[in-house]
């Protein structure tokens, strides 16, 4: 059985919601790759926790869409290091990593007008490349 799963103060996911299994590596290892399983594939699925409100839910299954499997379950692969131990805290630390990134409250941009430098400099830009273009077509009737 898992260790619960600390994201912040408000969010602990149990232990139980945590779903590993093992599998063989590919990668270093030599001989010894072919008898151990080191690779760990971490599953949570966010519809039936308890560690999250609704409202972090919906927020978390709309940013995390791409990163899910089937309509609700995030998976995590993680074979980068030899030991099955490091795979596995690796794995749970990229969940946490995530789960953050996605309960982060997104910065609202707040729009500004264009300073009259920046519309000047885009109105002589302008000009220059019509210009441009009717010397090109000058050479072109000549």
């Amino acid at each position: 059985m898992e260790k619960d799963l600390i994201i912040n103060q408000q969010v602990i996911i149990p232990g139980a919601e945590l779903s590993v299994s093992v599998s063989r590596a590919s990668g270093p290892g030599g001989q010894h790759v072919n008898k151990t399983s080191s690779r760990v594939s971490l599953r949570w699925n966010i519809k039936i926790s308890r560690a999250l409100t609704q409202q972090q839910k919906i927020i978390i299954l709309e940013r995390l869409a791409s990163k899910l499997v089937g309509d609700s379950e995030l998976l995590i692969h993680v074979e980068s290091e030899r030991s099955q131990l490091r795979n596995r805290e690796i794995a749970r630390e990229r969940l946490v990593k995530i789960i953050k990134k996605a309960l982060k409250p997104r910065k609202r941009r707040i729009a500004t007008k264009p300073t009259q430098e920046s519309k000047k400099r885009r109105l002589n830009n302008k000009k220059k490349r019509g210009v441009i273009k009717k010397l090109r077509k000058a050479l072109e009737n000549s």
